[in-house]
């Protein structure tokens, strides 16, 4: 008897299954491609750096906002020909406000990207393999929500605060600080909110999934019906006007308060509310329908 027989086997937990070695092999292998939502976010992170026009688009979107901000700063300190371009100098905003002038164009751009995100999958088909590879689906919303949401968030800071300065700069003396009160508030309240309109469309594409109807929606309830509050009873305007998205979103994104528009803070949490609502219905709806 030699002494490999004597020695003793390895126990196992009573009820516990023996596993050989290539089923082990295959257990941990099946282990490490687990569907997780780090590998969902590295997944849409990969597709949105990897497109070109959805970079370009978001480039547009950071430059609209640097390039209308300067201009509006130039036009307002009078270093640019104000009379050449039909324009007075000079404006009743505040030195801050006027250097965010172009959020107005950048939140239409960032919008449009983030319905395109969701819906140009859709018109190519590719969302299919996407929800076969992750079956529970919610990850992927939640992965293009963080992605998109914190790339834009990075971009649009760093397009706020070249807005601001740049602006300052051309204004001159009678400029603001990042000091003053309100200033940096509506610097990074004005990325906050550019960020949001971007996930409204992220949400709008995913409820609707077709691009023209979820940039329709969007324009207009970003755009259109804040436009036509004024023109209804003084009363209703008052009583629902500044809890608009756009209205709630100016509110916390303004150095100067306006009269009758909600407190800053909660204009934000007004704001953050509609984000948080189209995006659980747009998760509600993935989960219920077929790809």
């Amino acid at each position: 008897m030699t002494m490999t027989s004597l020695a003793p086997r390895p126990r196992t937990a009573v009820g516990a299954p023996e596993l050989s070695a290539p089923a082990f092999v295959r257990a941990r292998r099946l282990s490490r491609g687990r569907v997780t939502l780090t590998r969902v976010v590295n997944s849409e992170w990969i597709k949105l750096r990897s497109v070109r026009s959805t970079v370009l688009t978001l480039l547009a979107a950071a430059g609209a906002v640097v390039a209308l901000g300067l201009l509006f700063s130039g036009v307002h300190s009078g270093v640019i020909g104000a009379q050449s371009l039909g324009l007075q100098p000079g404006s009743g905003a505040s030195p801050a406000d006027v250097s965010l002038g172009g959020v107005n164009l950048g939140q239409m751009i960032i919008g449009v990207l983030g319905v395109v995100l969701v819906t140009g999958e859709y018109a190519t088909g590719m969302i299919r393999p996407t929800l076969t590879v992750v079956p529970r689906r919610l990850p992927v919303l939640w992965g293009k929500t963080i992605v998109f949401g914190g790339v834009a968030l990075v971009a649009m800071l760093v397009a706020t605060f070249t807005a601001f300065l740049g602006g300052q700069a051309l204004i001159g003396a009678s400029g603001a600080s990042l000091a003053d009160s309100g200033a940096l508030r509506a610097v990074v309240g004005a990325a906050v909110y550019l960020t949001g309109v971007g996930l409204l469309g992220l949400a709008a594409g995913a409820i609707l999934r077709r691009t023209a109807a979820a940039i329709g929606v969007l324009f207009t309830v970003v755009f259109v019906v804040p436009g036509l509050f004024p023109l209804l009873p003084h009363s209703w305007n008052a009583a629902v006007g500044p809890y608009l998205p756009s209205n709630a979103g100016t509110s916390f994104m303004t150095a100067a308060h306006a009269a009758g528009s909600l407190a800053p803070w909660t204009g934000l949490g007004v704001f953050a509310g509609y984000v948080v609502a189209a995006l659980v219905g747009a998760a509600i709806l993935l989960k219920r329908r077929d790809a």
